[in-house]
């Protein structure tokens, strides 16, 4: 059984060697009961971001790989990646690490343990402890009030980028996975719901700026105005998904 843990890069060079250097060692570690990899997946990055990728991935094959799109967008990455990847499991986290790296066995068991298909790192469950800003939180918490007033799902978080989906079950959700960016989370576990796979949530330790304070890439007032257009359309969109999947 092989875990890939991909890292989406974009821009990344202030933090990515530390973080792939605490990454690594912890996993060397840990003593998994699987396989692992640690697979920077680089999405217009115009910085150092791949070649310090490139030269990790020399210093540690095996151990550390990359892939490389021109294109940005972390959900288009990330499912070319998995699309060419032959892994078991595909799982992914925020290259700051956000979510304490303790947590990375307890989203791999549920797959693992064959109870769960797809698992989702969540801050907004029991057990999960937080540490943010008021700011964040708010849009947070706003996020997925509104996601639930216009989306039928159950879970309590969307958004946290820290998933982990088995292999075959991505590539059946693949053909009706069409967004490219931040949105792929919320496409990802509601089409995961809707075609009757178990999707287990996973309480994790979440700190804003863990491991020291980057430029954020949110742009709120857009980001929002997007999210809203991209939440009306895949609704329309779940209702030709029921049909199909009544038909099947």
């Amino acid at each position: 059984m092989l875990v890939d843990f991909c890292l989406p890069i974009k821009n990344e060079e202030k933090i990515l060697c530390l973080n792939l250097e605490r990454l690594l060692e912890y996993c060397r570690q840990a003593n998994f009961s699987f396989k692992w990899r640690i697979v920077g997946v680089v999405n217009g990055s115009n910085d150092g971001s791949a070649g310090i990728l490139a030269e990790f991935k020399r210093k540690f094959p095996g151990e550390i790989d990359y892939f490389e799109r021109s294109q940005a967008g972390r959900g288009g990455a990330l499912k070319k990646y998995w699309s060419l990847s032959r892994a078991d499991i595909f799982a992914y986290m925020d290259a700051d690490l956000a979510v304490s790296l303790d947590n990375l066995g307890d989203l791999i068991d549920p797959i693992i343990k064959q109870f769960g298909d797809v698992a989702i790192g969540s801050r907004l469950v029991r057990g999960a402890d937080i540490k943010r800003s008021l700011f964040r939180e708010l849009v947070s918490q706003s996020y997925n009030f509104i996601s639930h007033l216009m989306i039928p799902y159950q879970a309590a978080d969307l958004q946290c980028g820290f998933k982990a989906v088995r292999a075959d079950v991505f590539r059946s959700l693949e053909p009706w996975l069409k967004d490219d960016y931040w949105f792929f989370d919320t496409e990802l576990v509601v089409l995961a719901q809707h075609f009757g796979y178990r999707v287990v949530e996973v309480p994790v330790n979440w700190q804003e700026n863990r491991y020291g304070k980057r430029v954020s890439t949110v742009k709120v007032f857009k980001d929002s105005w997007n999210f809203l257009k991209d939440l009306w359309n895949f609704r329309r969109r779940l209702v030709d998904i029921r049909k199909h999947l009544d038909n099947v």
